[in-house]
């Protein structure tokens, strides 16, 4: 391997936490834990191989919030009370342990939830059925259930179980930073989306009344985990359940949803797109991770899609992206980094291995 990858292995330093690298695992699904939402030692084998590997991140599966309406997969992991918080605590260990950063990702499914033990009923920004069908792949089957508009007091329910939900991440299970899933269908991205959300109250309707309750969860979770600790956000156009949803006033869009994100102070953001390094719009026009950057300056960009091509990847931070995350390739390649110093071949990513970690191989979990 002839390229110069010594950008990858740039330290960076975010809200005062030194970063070892560039390089990041992605948020997987991975539905492995136990039925009520406890984290297993098979995850803390899968999690732990990633920082032996040499990633400097490492991020987890979206962790639901609340014991209400949140969950979105049977076997998700929950970080919604001290049961749920203390079984990460060797997940976090083990990560720590070989000197990566370790971010929790919190979420809230909405209405796409399709494995719900808690409620057999969905909720989302308004009465909107879902694209598309549930996911087999993740035990789901059928349509999606017609959910139901969120009042007031969900809506304040929801913020709440995020704020709660990070602060156990941060202060019993020991994580470093939360990233706030706003992104891929969820609610927050939900409320977000104009053709689910068709709202006339004070959450609905122009664009920065959509992204109120992103911002207004941020704001929640900074009061309660405190000003040290990262908070970053994720935010996609795609979804699980269309992955060719745009936003439909483009860059301006983008513009009020990046630089409301910054003036609340969000320390880094994670911009994922199906590739992320085509244009969010327009041909010939900027990425959506170099928007990003354009309108959040002061935030560190975290790039996700395809990036698992390190020719990419190297772009990548040159366009707007400071910290590259890698799901597939990081999948194929536990080790990547160290694959990558010691210039050896990178393996091909096998579709087989994308399945709940129940499905991979001890051998896999112990590399």
């Amino acid at each position: 391997m002839d390229i110069d990858t010594s950008a990858l292995f740039a330290p960076i330093i975010i809200n005062g936490h030194t970063l070892k690298n560039r390089l990041a695992v992605a948020p997987m699904t991975r539905i492995s834990a136990t039925q009520d939402g406890r984290a297993t030692e098979t995850m803390t084998r899968y999690y732990e191989r990633f920082a032996r590997g040499g990633f400097g991140t490492v991020s987890t599966e979206g962790v639901y919030t609340d014991q209400a309406f949140s969950q979105g997969y049977a076997h998700q992991p929950g970080m919604t009370d001290e049961t749920q918080a203390n079984a990460w605590k060797p997940v976090v260990r083990g990560i720590k342990a070989e000197g990566a950063f370790a971010i929790a990702q919190v979420m809230h499914a909405g209405a796409i939830s399709q494995g719900n033990r808690f409620r057999d009923t969905t909720l989302g920004p308004s009465a909107v059925q879902p694209k598309g069908e549930q996911m087999a792949f993740y035990h789901g089957h059928g349509r999606y259930a017609l959910p139901a508009a969120m009042t007031e007091s969900q809506i304040a329910d929801a913020i709440h179980g995020f704020a709660e939900s990070a602060g156990r991440a941060i202060e019993v299970a020991g994580f470093d930073a939360i990233e706030i899933h706003g992104a891929n269908g969820y609610l927050l991205d939900q409320f977000l989306t104009a053709s689910t959300n068709k709202r006339v109250d004070r959450w609905g309707g122009a664009t920065q009344n959509r992204v109120r309750l992103i911002l207004e969860t941020f704001k929640a979770v900074r009061s309660k985990v405190g000003a040290k600790v990262p908070v970053g956000v994720r935010i996609s156009q795609g979804k699980v359940n269309d992955h060719h949803q745009k936003w439909a006033d483009a860059e301006r869009d983008a513009e009020i949803v990046f630089g409301s994100l910054a003036q609340a102070g969000a320390d880094f953001i994670h911009v994922t797109e199906y590739e992320a390094w085509k244009p969010a719009f327009k041909p010939g026009g900027p990425s959506l991770m170099h928007l990003a950057k354009r309108y959040a300056p002061e935030a560190e960009i975290f790039a996700n899609g395809g990036l698992h091509k390190i020719e990419q990847a190297i772009a990548a931070l040159n366009d707007g992206a400071d910290i590259i995350t890698i799901a597939r390739g990081a999948l194929a390649n536990p080790d990547l980094p160290r694959r990558l110093s010691d210039r050896r071949i990178l393996n091909d990513f096998d579709p087989a291995i994308l399945g709940p970690i129940a499905n991979i191989k001890d051998s896999e979990l112990a590399m």
